[in-house]
């Protein structure tokens, strides 16, 4: 499994000339930074674009899927049942089939090469997987504390305000993480609706280095790596958080 990043640093410090040899060198002897400067130098606004969406992608997906979730766990509203089944049948829906329903809607609406739709499109990945986690996570609060919040007069916003909102970090640090993760590796929504515009991500920055007769293969290659930092990290530091976000609510007592 780590192989593919292996190779794809070593790549990265590769010089051109090396690139295609008959035995390829284990380890960038003679490397060079080329790739990574040409990074710095050109692919930072896509970076940035790219944190733009994974952020607004996440705002989104919690603002929704948060009360949603509440909703579903504490509030047991008519038909709760079939929301949760559309929850799943919706994360079954390829993401291809979207984007062109999303192409066609954004076009009539002038929508199109914005880095709102983009966070839009790429929230209706993330949404019915958050509120499908906000919901195991929140059935586990225990229910006298909703009833306690009840008799000092809370109404069911301010409970899910002041009570259960809070007691569900780990879920909402879950959510976030999966919500940034799959706006950040998003390209189909990106090269559907956003393929030439002013504010491209990173995944369509990559592609700048691809053409009919050459491929910079050093710089693509740092390119991806410079792309996996953020989200290495974010997953580093979150980790103990996702555990008991995607666990909590699994197992009954």
């Amino acid at each position: 499994m780590l192989f593919p990043v292996y190779w794809m640093v070593n790549v990265s410090l590769t010089q051109d000339r090396n690139m295609r040899k008959a035995t390829p060198d284990l380890l960038p002897i003679h490397g060079t930074l080329e790739g990574y400067r040409l990074v710095l130098g050109q692919q930072i606004p896509y970076l940035a674009t790219s944190l733009f969406i994974g952020l607004g992608t996440v705002a989104l997906t919690v603002a929704l899927a948060a009360p949603a979730g509440y909703a579903l766990a504490k509030l047991r509203p008519r038909g709760g049942g079939l929301v949760s089944f559309l929850m799943l049948v919706a994360q079954m829906v390829p993401g291809v089939i979207m984007a062109m329903g999303f192409y066609s809607i954004y076009v009539n609406l002038g929508f199109m090469e914005s880095v709102p739709g983009l966070i839009v499109a790429d929230s209706t990945l993330a949404v019915p997987f958050g509120v499908l986690i906000f919901t195991a996570f929140m059935s586990g609060i225990p229910g006298e504390l909703v009833q306690a919040a009840q008799i000092d007069g809370a109404g069911p916003v301010r409970t899910f305000l002041s009570i259960v909102l809070p007691m569900s970090r780990n879920a909402v640090v879950t959510v976030s993480l999966f919500a940034f993760l799959w706006s950040w590796s998003d390209f189909v929504f990106a090269s559907t609706l956003d393929n030439g515009g002013a504010n491209q991500p990173i995944t369509l920055g990559i592609y700048h280095y691809i053409g009919n007769n050459n491929q910079q293969w050093n710089a693509i290659m740092a390119t991806a790596v410079v792309a996996s930092i953020p989200a290495a990290l974010i997953l580093v530091l979150a980790q103990r958080y996702i555990a008991a976000g995607v666990t909590s609510g699994a197992v009954k007592d």
